[in-house]
């Protein structure tokens, strides 16, 4: 009998409220669910329904007001770069080069100056973004950056990568080789996906589909939709 998947995050009943008494926003209504090894989860819905929300409890970024956030496949927890958040917008800072960017993270995390860059590099060729290495954020163009930014993540080799609208900001054709180059990679370093949405079209690419209205999130319990293969080919207009 296969063993079930190793999970590497949990949500039970997490929760988040900004805000106290008549001026409090819950941003996530107790949400339970799970990312487990291999994982590849889109989370659809509009803009404030709390997808990004959920995104940061699973990052640690923010705690729960209610309920719990657990990782118990990360053995130093979501620290350690266990776990890669690529942030809506591509966030490089603009006096350090693609590879000073790229390697930034590792230098903070203490690993060696040489070693990190020759990380770093790597990562980026992952991305097909290695012949930028020089060059200035300013120089680059949206899906660059962008591009530049998940290297950024790739370079730490997360277990966990959580991508919060990696398209939102570009067109569409930039938008689906961007999603290309999450599933790629994150096959390379053998890391989960979970990738919020508002766009259809990007979350036809991943394996599963959870919703979320109004800060409640409904994970999917039917099949998934179209293959990825399908739906890779995009709007014909």
């Amino acid at each position: 009998m296969t063993a079930p998947p190793e999970v590497l995050v949990r949500c039970q009943g997490a929760a988040r409220t900004y805000g106290r008494g008549l001026a409090a926003v819950v941003a996530v209504h107790g949400a339970t669910c799970q990312v487990g090894v291999g994982d590849r989860i889109a989370i659809t819905g509009p803009s404030g329904s709390g997808k990004s929300t959920l995104l940061h409890l699973m990052a640690a970024l923010e705690k729960p007001t209610a309920g719990e956030v657990t990782w118990p496949g990360l053995t130093e927890g979501p620290v350690a770069g266990q776990v890669g958040v690529v942030f809506q917008g591509p966030s490089l800072i603009p006096a350090l080069d693609v590879a000073e960017n790229a390697a930034l993270p590792l230098v903070l995390a203490g690993i060696p100056q040489e070693q990190a860059r020759r990380r770093a590099l790597e990562s980026l060729t992952l991305v097909a973004a290695d012949g930028l290495s020089r060059k200035l954020p300013e120089e680059l163009s949206g899906g660059q950056a962008q591009r530049v930014a998940i290297a950024r993540v790739l370079a730490l080799r997360p277990r966990l990568v959580l991508a919060d609208e990696p398209t939102g900001q570009l067109d569409r054709a930039t938008g689906q080789h961007i999603i290309d180059v999450l599933l790629a990679t994150a096959d390379e370093i053998g890391a989960a996906l979970v990738v919020t949405t508002h766009d259809p079209t990007v979350a036809q690419r991943l394996k599963e589909r959870w919703a979320m209205h109004e800060g409640r999130l409904h994970p999917a319990t039917e099949p998934p939709g179209p293959p990825a293969e399908a739906a890779s080919q995009g709007d014909p207009s």
